[in-house]
């Protein structure tokens, strides 16, 4: 599972409430940890879900 944020990104923060293991807030843009996305696939997809402007995007590999 590959995950990338679009410019389209607010850093609202909604993603790292949902799962701050694999996203952090940085100069208001969230940043995915890719070494942690492994065991939290479904936090992740919660956080695509979520994101109030679609910035979240996962790749299946």
């Amino acid at each position: 599972m590959h995950i990338s944020i679009s410019d389209n990104c607010t850093g609202c923060g909604v993603c790292s409430t949902i799962n701050p293991e694999v996203f952090e807030i940085r100069k208001a843009f969230a940043v995915p940890d890719h070494t942690k996305v492994s065991g939290n696939e479904e936090s992740c997809m919660d956080a695509v879900f979520n994101c109030p402007v679609g910035a979240i995007h996962i790749d299946e590999f």
